[in-house]
């Protein structure tokens, strides 16, 4: 499964505002509610907070993959944000967050959740992708950027 299947154009973000781990989550859900009309953006939120309350999503590295699942949804959905400023995300090496890819799936995805948040994992841990990521000029470049890796990986 490509992460273009569920990232598109027009869903990156490259200078998210936000002053804290909630407020993240808030623009995430709100940016996700405007590209999805069936998803409310109490509902996406919600579901990321529930997420995150079993144990941060913060990854390491400056980044972090909310992600969560919802009925509504009939196909994974992804949205990524660079940060203006790194927020205190509680992720698992202690480091703030600058970088967060969000990936919402059908409540019955399972191992297609999986795989996709796997996928997101290993495309943003590829040698010298965060900074590429980081340096990006615009969500164009960004997304373009994130499309390239995928490429490499799949030639």
């Amino acid at each position: 499964m490509p992460i273009l299947d569920f990232l598109s154009p027009d869903a990156v973000v490259p200078a998210l505002r936000a002053r804290d781990k909630k407020h993240v989550l808030q623009e995430l859900a709100a940016h996700a509610a405007r590209h999805r009309p069936d998803l409310t953006e109490r509902e996406v939120l919600e579901t990321l907070i529930q997420r995150e309350r079993l144990g941060s999503t913060g990854i390491g590295d400056g980044v972090a993959i909310p992600h969560g699942k919802l009925v509504q949804l009939d196909r994974l959905f992804g949205l990524v944000a660079r940060l203006e400023k790194p927020v205190d995300f509680d992720a698992l090496d202690g480091q703030p967050v600058d970088v967060a890819f969000l990936l919402l799936a059908p409540e019955d995805a399972g191992a297609v959740h999986l795989k996709a948040l796997a996928q997101v994992a290993r495309l943003l841990r590829e040698p010298g992708m965060l900074e590429r990521v980081r340096s990006a000029r615009d969500g164009t470049a960004l997304y373009a950027l994130l499309a390239h890796g995928q490429a490499t990986k799949a030639a």
